[in-house]
């Protein structure tokens, strides 16, 4: 028999993986060789501790799924409310766009009335259709009357009622309307860039 030790195949051995040839082999070398015993002994204590070790309960594909799903860090469901503030959110412009076009429309409007009852147009038309600046300077015809403005003045008044009837109560309007969109806008960045901040405390 050779010296060389048959520890490669003990392990083997004692699974009863070995063809005849290398199990004789095996035999024979443990008859001589005190080292390989040694080993075969402890390879066999091990063997029986295992046994004795009950085997671990492995749980099912399902329910080991939904162990590492509950572990996962989750993101919160968008509530309705949240969708619906968001959706309103985003309808603050297309309302402040809507009411800039109506408004001057509307003043567009009123303006060709004007111009075509100054000129003659709407002569047979209904009063409520018709907008007369000059029936509108009632202030100024008033005062013209009392003698408090006369001349160049009382021109000058009537003009400025007229002008503050119509052309500053659109451009108030549009101005308001051009405000508004400019705070929706400060605070949509303001959002952004706190969204944006924040995770990149998180990342």
């Amino acid at each position: 028999m050779s010296n060389k030790h048959v520890t490669e195949w003990l392990n083997a051995y004692l699974d009863g993986e070995l063809n005849s040839r290398q199990l004789q082999h095996v035999e024979a070398h443990l008859t001589e060789c005190q080292v390989c015993q040694a080993e075969l002994e402890s390879l066999e204590r091990l063997s029986s501790l295992l046994q004795e070790v009950p085997a671990p309960e492995f749980t099912s594909p399902e329910r080991f799924a939904a162990q590492v799903n509950l572990r996962l860090p989750h993101e919160r469901a968008a509530t309705s409310e949240k969708k619906a503030f968001e959706i309103g959110w985003w309808m603050i412009p297309v309302g402040l766009l809507g009411t800039w076009i109506f408004i001057g429309t509307s003043f567009f409007v009123s303006d060709i009335l004007s111009v075509a009852n100054n000129l003659g147009v709407l002569a047979g038309a209904s009063d409520w259709l018709v907008f007369d600046s000059a029936s509108q300077a009632d202030w100024s015809a008033a005062l013209g009357q009392f003698g408090f403005l006369s001349g160049n003045s009382l021109d000058w008044a009537a003009a400025t009622e007229a002008f503050t009837r119509t052309s500053l109560l659109e451009i108030t309007l549009q101005v308001s309307i051009a405000l508004l969109y400019l705070s929706w806008l400060a605070i949509w960045w303001a959002r952004r860039r706190r969204q944006g901040h924040g995770q990149l405390l998180e990342g």
